[in-house]
Parts: C-alpha cells; sequence; structure tokens
C-alpha cells in the first residue's frame, strides 16, 4: 500500500526502501504489543498453555501454565506490516512472505496437537513433521529457481567471485538450507528469550547485508554480487519490531512462548535470507548460537548410540548449563552475547574480499 501511495500521489519518500522498512518496523510492533496481550489472555482462559516434557530440568514445571502459540500473533504481525509496506511486484519479497506463511502453519499445526493432547510434548508425528517442512522448503526454492530466476553461484566470504554454479544442485541445498535452520532455532526456543535476541541480532545482519547486496554502488564498492533484492528488508525489519513487541511479555520469567508456529517460521525466514544473500556459509556465524544448540544435540545423540555414553548433562546445551545450576538469566544473556560477537565478526568478513 506505501509504494502504491508512492507511485499514485508521487510521495516521493515512500519509495526509499529504508523508510519503508522503518515503518514495517513500527508497525509490526504497535501490532503486536496491542494483539498480543489479548492473546495471552485469550490463551490463560482456555488453556492454550505450553506442555512441559518430563525429562527437562524440575525448573521448567513451573512454566507448565505458561500460554503458548503466541509466534501466530508476531508472524501475522509481521505479515500485516510487510504486505502494508512491500513493493508487490518484487517475487523475492513475495517468496519472503510465502516462507514465513507456510512455515508458520506448520508451527501451528504442530502447536494445537500438543495443545489437544496437553499431557506430553506429542505434536505432530516427527516425519510428518519434517515431510511438511521439505514439501514447504521445496515449494519456496522452486518458485526461487523457476519463477524468480535466482542466480545458483555458491558463494564463500574473503572471495569477490562465486567458487561454482551449483545449477540443479541449488534446489537440493537451498531446501537442505531452510529446513535446518528452521529446526535450529526451534531447538534454541527453550529458555525465556533465549531465541528471539539472536534472531533480532541474525535478522540485522541479514538486513545489512541484503542492503548491500540490493543496492549497485554499495555492492560494487564491496565487491559483492548484486540482486534486486532490497524489498525483503522490509520484511526483515517487519518481523524484528514484531520479535521486540514479543520479548517485552517472552523475557524471563516468560508470560508467553512462541510455540513452533513462531520458530519454525522464524528460522526457515531466516534460511531463505541466507540463500537471497548468498550468505549461506555465514549463516555460521550469523545464526552462532542456533549452530550450537544443534550441534549439541548431534553429538549427545551420535555419542550415546556409539559409546553409549553423553557428552552433556542434557541437550540441547542450554539444558546442560540449566542441570549444572547456573540461573536462567545467566545462561540467555551469556547466549546473547555470544550472538552479539559472532553477528559482528560476521559483518566484518563483507570489507575482506
Amino acid at each position: 500500500m506505501l509504494y502504491w501511495l508512492h507511485e499514485i500521489f508521487n510521495i516521493n519518500i515512500l519509495g526509499y526502501i529504508s523508510i519503508r522498512a522503518g515503518i514495517s518496523f513500527f508497525l509490526a510492533l504497535l501490532f503486536t504489543l496491542i494483539l498480543l496481550p489479548i492473546f495471552i489472555r485469550w490463551a490463560q482462559r482456555t488453556s492454550r498453555v505450553q506442555p512441559i516434557n518430563e525429562w527437562a530440568p524440575e525448573r521448567h514445571q513451573e512454566k507448565a501454565s505458561t500460554p503458548t502459540m503466541g509466534g501466530i500473533v508476531f508472524i501475522t504481525s509481521t505479515i500485516v506490516a510487510s504486505l502494508l509496506s512491500i513493493k508487490f511486484s518484487n517475487l523475492y519479497a513475495l517468496g519472503g512472505i510465502l516462507t514465513l506463511v507456510l512455515f508458520s502453519l506448520i508451527g501451528f499445526q504442530d502447536d494445537y496437537a500438543k495443545i489437544k493432547k496437553s499431557t506430553n510434548l506429542a505434536g505432530l508425528k516427527a516425519r510428518t513433521k519434517l515431510a511438511l517442512q521439505i514439501i514447504s522448503a521445496l515449494l519456496i526454492c522452486s518458485y526461487l529457481c523457476f519463477i524468480a530466476e535466482f542466480n545458483t553461484d555458491f558463494y564463500i566470504p574473503f572471495l569477490k567471485n562465486p567458487l561454482v554454479d551449483m545449477g540443479a544442485f541449488s534446489l537440493i541445498f537451498w531446501v537442505f538450507i531452510i529446513v535446518a535452520t528452521s529446526n535450529a532455532v526451534n531447538l534454541t526456543d527453550g529458555l525465556d528469550g533465549l531465541a528471539t535476541v539472536p534472531s533480532i541480532l541474525a535478522l540485522t545482519s541479514f538486513s545489512i547485508i541484503i542492503y548491500a547486496i540490493g543496492h549497485i554502488k554499495i555492492s560494487a564498492y564491496l565487491l559483492l554480487p548484486h540482486f534486486n533484492i532490497g524489498e525483503v528488508i522490509i520484511i526483515a525489519s517487519a518481523l524484528s519490531g514484531s520479535l521486540f513487541a514479543f520479548l517485552w511479555h517472552n523475557c524471563h520469567p516468560a508470560e508467553v512462548f512462541m510455540g513452533d508456529s513462531g520458530s519454525l517460521a522464524i528460522g526457515a525466514f531466516l534460511g531463505y535470507l541466507a540463500i537471497i544473500s548468498k550468505s549461506e556459509v555465514l549463516l555460521v556465524l550469523i545464526g552462532s548460537i542456533f549452530v550450537i544448540e544443534t550441534l549439541s544435540v548431534i553429538l549427545q545423540v551420535g555419542s550415546f548410540k556409539l559409546r553409549k555414553k553423553r557428552i552433556f548433562l542434557m541437550a540441547p546445551i542450554h539444558h546442560h548449563f540449566e542441570m549444572k545450576k547456573w540461573a536462567e538469566n545467566k545462561i540467555i544473556v551469556r547466549f546473547w552475547i555470544i550472538a552479539i560477537l559472532s553477528n559482528l565478526l560476521a559483518l566484518i568478513t563483507l570489507k575482506i574480499r
């Protein structure tokens, strides 16, 4: 709508991506701040609360009455704010919206299944959930390949030229990136606010990279590839705004959890941003906390199957520190610090070519 106002009434300021990104940020922030308290009251009244795994650390049982599915609110706010602000002719922006919608729906199905059963964490069957993620990611990546006709070159940090053209293999690789990142954020969402701040930091880093790639002069100066992907910043900005509002209620002690409807969508969108910004390798730094959490689970499961021994007291790794009697706030803030430093390192690589 904002870009339409720019074209019809010649309001030049609304033609700038940075202005519309700022507007979308505050629109999403406002929508979430208004809607989330209403949702929390409704969820408490109707017992839409988070089931707690019996194997989780004992102090997690105190959170059994906390509402879940808050992701529905902030993802909806993000989508509405984005639709009011983006240029609809930009195929990459539409791809970002599609990613949020598809993965939020998968998360909602999983959350709703858990709430219905209520006695345990058995939501969708693992195979069903993974299959839905793969199908959704395949739709998104096919859209990028065949409709948006996106470049299939593979870039790595420090090199100004692509390493290789992945060709048809790009479809498989991109599906893996989206599904893996979606599940990584989902694994991280285990403590109050733990996944929220690293997600905001990752969205900010990707927005900076995408702005540089989408700007013909900046991309040339930094020796980065140039693609017309700048409009996607508006969606990333809206999601950041809604996450700030969500954090107001999600910081320790949390009044609401995002649930899979939020974490799966955030992770998939971060994977999408990594793909269109040619930052799949940098995703390891930008999403360092998500990578660490996922690796801890892989190592724990692998070690137990091969050696019948555990590496950590409990996985994902944030539970390990809980079992060591670290205060929840200490774990959260220290993980946030790691996320800040790793994102700064990722941004530094942009100048080194």
